[in-house]
């Protein structure tokens, strides 16, 4: 099943790399007309924007500023006319420790972005062009948000979080926007290394798949999603995990 989405508008924020980068790229090779694509370093982030083509724009700023998010969404209504498709991908943990004693100022910034940028960004597209022509959401979840782990609380509880803040916008934006999420295991990116460089064999094992992922398989998990192969799906937060959420010895770690 080829997956199109053609003539659409996209957003896709932290896509300087990774998996945000990932996404975009299989957004374009879907047909999309316009895409914004956000994160914080503009050295990494325009010349991305350059290699993509000219239907892509960069908007540098930070996935928690309310200026920056009006201006992202501004700038795809203005350029390309519209804003149909979001991806919320921008997310942070720099509050590895227990709840108990980790620093508060890093739990606060955790859920400012991992949750609070979010529905700024929803906010922004459903008003500036989602309330009058419809649309679909993607934001990218955890199985850490599923079930509880050492080190990672204030993640994890961000992640839970979107998981049901995605249910709760699902009923609240239909019928016109779709709003789904997707809940990654280890994926190979720069904000996982440390769980996986120390024994990538024996992590990769831990999966029932027997490998890590791999951003692409996130990113096609986002496009199927979005499209209108899944046209009678809301609310829904799809485990992307290597099946490691059904095992008994669930990694319950961010992608």
């Amino acid at each position: 099943m080829e997956l199109r989405l053609d003539g659409k508008v996209a957003i896709v924020t932290g896509a300087s790399r990774g998996i945000g980068e990932a996404i975009a790229r299989q957004l374009l090779d879907s047909g999309v007309a316009g895409l914004v694509i956000t994160g914080r370093r503009a050295e990494t982030l325009e010349p991305l924007a350059d290699e993509l083509g000219d239907n892509v724009v960069a908007v540098v700023g930070n996935a928690s500023d309310p200026d920056h998010v009006e201006a992202a969404v501004g700038t795809a209504v203005e350029r390309f006319g519209s804003c149909d498709l979001l991806v919320n991908n921008a997310g942070t943990n720099p509050a590895a420790g227990s709840l108990l004693d980790v620093d508060l100022a890093a739990v606060d910034k955790t859920w400012e972005v991992n949750l609070r940028g979010p529905l700024l960004w929803v906010r922004a597209a459903w008003h500036a062009s989602m309330q009058e022509h419809g649309g679909a959401i993607v934001s990218i979840g955890s199985v850490g948000g599923m079930s509880p782990s050492p080190l990672l609380g204030a993640y994890n509880v961000s992640k839970a979080s979107v998981h049901h803040l995605t249910r709760q916008l699902a009923l609240e934006m239909a019928p016109r926007v779709r709003v789904n999420a997707v809940a990654a295991a280890i994926v190979k990116t720069r904000l996982s290394e440390a769980l996986w460089t120390y024994d990538e064999d024996a992590v990769a094992a831990a999966h029932p798949l027997g490998r890590l992922g791999a951003p692409e398989d996130v990113a096609r998990a986002v496009v199927f999603l979005l499209s209108d192969a899944a046209s009678w799906i809301t609310g829904v937060t799809l485990p992307v995990d290597g099946g490691v959420s059904m095992a008994t010895s669930a990694l319950t770690v961010p992608g």
